[in-house]
């Protein structure tokens, strides 16, 4: 049961009118890619402060004739109040799952059903889906189309968050996935902006992308498959681009040349090319230039430094970057976490440097009313921009999920979740199972001291106090717990799949509390870790028992940009 403590919702718009900001970076790594043969897919959502709550959703049996009510969601533009859909909490209906039993909270309006399947997979829920008993994962980011619709019972039931779920629910495969939302899509309608859909089993994985349709009923859609050995990424703009006949690496909704040429939206308008998907559908990048794409160019770069990309390009519709690329060497699990920690160091862009930086090299930057609109579609002209990198200011989550088709089903599962700013947060393993309460408790509105969000929040904004110094620590010690958990899921999966041979549900349940309490060991450690830092810093100085008061004050080059040098250093003016 999930007792509301406080009002969840600041405030209350309808949808469109929401000034949000919405933004994440999806991966892929495909089997052939990875270091250690696992599939994986990564997710950030970058956005206002929503809710963060991980949730369990169980495995159920349905009686004959159930239906499936589906919510309208607020990670598509922000607060819809007939149905009951807000920011936090996300859903509130104790019949999905017990995490989203709020007590004292309106229960979500369905914007209306399908019918429902007689038994539904256990998955992991977040403001998208995330992943399922059978290793079946999810990435997402939004994009901005040319057109975008909002929610209608009678003509569009469907956003990504619930096609997402009602994959995750139903499916065994990528292929599965995209079948299902494909006609769930075609048949019921689909609102909101644009979506690129990473999806990955343990042995494909796609991309689907989806477009708000110029007719207003059914979207419009297409899937690629990422080549085997492949790396893959987005960063909230389309990323497929030729829609090739019978191909066998490409899936298309039925009615997506006829409503681009009867709308005119077909790019090129000449029929014996291959249609564009991005020029036809999409509106551009979002907010300012680069937005999107320099997100691409430093994955890219950093991947596969040896195809020496440009970050610099003719528009927001360039081919200079790939669908995706062979890595230079196989990627490990360190190698993503990496990724999405980077503020593009070392680079001409490099978010730590700068008098924007402050004194102690800070790479987060906040957003104003200025940052926030589409300059494409509202023709503004921008005075400046902060580049976005893929560790942003606003991160509520990331997620790094694994199929580790190797393994036995309820070992080869995973996602690794790392709460609040990933540079200053850490990866935490969890299984597809009951999860500790303290990942439940997402309310960014409220402190709540028994609250993984809130305890992962603390010590990142706390580094905005002294940066350089203080996301040191703050990383030490992540890669302490990360590699410890890496240890932990390789032993404890060592010793318990030969209990697998004897009772594979009792020894995958084993395993899922060997990662719980591996997760509430972190969340105990990272709580004690704030003090440490607020001792270590206290008053600006820099302490320990060996030495309190160290003076580590603003470096020379800082003080050189300031009116230090003007201070009161004499009697004379």
């Amino acid at each position: 049961m999930r007792i509301c403590r406080c009002a969840f919702l600041m405030c209350f718009v309808a949808i469109f009118s929401f000034d949000g900001v919405f933004a994440g970076t999806t991966m892929i790594v495909t089997k052939g890619a990875s270091a250690d043969g696992s599939m994986i897919a990564a997710h950030s959502y970058n956005g206002d402060l929503a809710d963060a709550s991980i949730v369990f959703v169980p495995a159920k049996d349905w009686q004959a004739g159930a239906v499936r009510p589906v919510y309208a969601s607020a990670a598509a533009n922000g607060d819809i109040t007939q149905y009951n859909a807000f920011l936090m909490p996300r859903i509130s209906d104790k019949n999905r799952a017990e995490g989203y039993n709020y007590i004292g909270v309106k229960r979500t309006k369905p914007i209306g059903y399908i019918p429902q399947v007689s038994h539904t997979y256990a998955y992991l829920d977040a403001n998208y889906g995330i992943i399922n008993e059978y290793g079946l994962m999810f990435g997402e980011c939004s994009n901005n189309s040319l057109f975008a619709n909002e929610p209608d019972p009678n003509k569009r039931i469907f956003y990504g968050a619930e096609l997402s779920r009602v994959a995750l629910e139903r499916a065994q495969t990528a292929r599965q996935a995209i079948e299902i939302i494909g006609s769930l899509v075609e048949k019921y309608g689909y609102y909101g902006p644009g979506e690129t859909l990473a999806l990955a089993d343990g042995d494909e994985a796609w991309v689907m992308e989806i477009a708000p349709s110029p007719e207003g009923k059914s979207g419009l859609w297409v899937a690629q498959k990422v080549q085997d050995g492949h790396f893959f990424v987005a960063a909230e703009e389309f990323r497929i681009r030729d829609i090739v006949e019978n191909s066998s690496m490409q899936m298309r909704s039925s009615n997506l040349f006829t409503v681009a040429e009867k709308y005119k939206i077909r790019k090129p308008q000449d029929i014996e090319q291959p249609m564009d998907w991005l020029l036809t559908v999409s509106a551009g990048e979002k907010n300012h230039p680069y937005y999107s794409l320099r997100r691409l160019w430093r994955a890219f770069s950093l991947v596969s430094p040896s195809l020496k990309l440009s970050p610099w390009v003719k528009d927001g519709y360039t081919r200079d970057y790939p669908f995706s690329i062979k890595p230079d060497k196989k990627i490990k699990l360190e190698t993503i976490r990496a990724l999405y920690r980077d503020h593009y160091e070392e680079t001409e862009f490099d978010l730590t440097k700068g008098i924007a930086a402050g004194a102690f090299g800070n790479p987060n930057r906040y957003f104003s009313s200025t940052d926030i609109r589409n300059y494409e579609q509202q023709n503004i002209k921008l005075e400046g921009a902060w580049e976005t990198p893929i560790s942003d200011s606003n991160t509520l989550y990331a997620y790094i999920s694994q199929n580790k088709p190797n393994m036995l089903f309820g070992f080869n599962a995973i996602s690794w979740i790392a709460l609040d700013t990933t540079a200053e947060s850490v990866f935490v393993p969890l299984a597809v199972s009951q999860l500790p309460e303290i990942y439940g408790r997402g309310n960014p509105s409220a402190y709540e001291a028994d609250s993984a969000y809130w305890i992962y929040n603390t010590p990142a904004e706390f580094a905005n106090v002294r940066y350089n110094y203080i996301v040191k620590d703050i990383r030490e010690r992540a890669d302490i717990y990360e590699k410890n958990s890496e240890r932990i899921i390789a032993e404890s999966s060592k010793q318990l799949l030969a209990a697998a041979k004897a009772d594979a549900q009792k020894a995958a349940l084993e395993f899922s509390k060997v990662l719980n309490k591996n997760a509430l060991t972190v969340f105990g450690e990272w709580r004690n870790l704030f003090f440490e830092l607020l001792v270590k810093y206290n008053q600006g100085y820099i302490n320990s028992l060996q030495e309190m008061s160290q003076k580590e004050g603003y470096s020379q080059e800082w003080l050189k940009k300031t009116n230090y040098k003007d201070g009161p250093i004499n009697y004379t003016r």
